[in-house]
């Protein structure tokens, strides 16, 4: 069953767990380039940046998955672009505590509503035959 199945605003557990797969293999993948571009000193480092990148990515899928559910639960309103907006703002606010600067944290949150953004308006129509290997892991 993939993500698309799924009615919104239902089986909030199940939509978590596919959107935090999709987030960790993004991390990894995201984490192998950034150890290929920027080669670490000792191994030790190169794991330390995968694991930081990776578990990361995998919080911030969780956190939008979530907040997504939970807000069409509790707004009534499963078919809401609003909702993603609101996960994508909590997976934001992540993102910016996660950070070290302070300052950086309203870019963080813009980040996330582009994500959100991203994954409703054009993975739902345009790439949901294309994008099943993902959904589906």
């Amino acid at each position: 069953m993939g993500y698309w199945d799924l009615e919104e605003g239902k089986d909030c557990v199940t939509k978590t767990w596919i959107t935090t797969k999709v987030a960790t293999a993004i991390g990894l993948v995201g984490s192998a380039y950034h150890i290929v571009a920027y080669p670490p000193e000792t191994a030790v480092e190169a794991l330390t940046r995968a694991t930081s990148g990776t578990a990361s990515m995998a919080a911030m899928g969780a956190i939008f998955g979530m907040a997504t559910c939970l807000s069409a639960q509790a707004r009534d309103a499963p078919d809401d672009p609003t909702n993603y907006f609101i996960g994508g703002c909590a997976s934001g606010i992540f993102l910016g505590a996660r950070s070290k600067y302070n300052n950086h944290t309203v870019f963080n949150i813009i980040q996330g509503h582009l994500v959100s953004f991203f994954f409703f308006f054009f993975l739902k129509e345009q790439v949901k035959e294309v994008c099943w290997c993902f959904c589906y892991v």
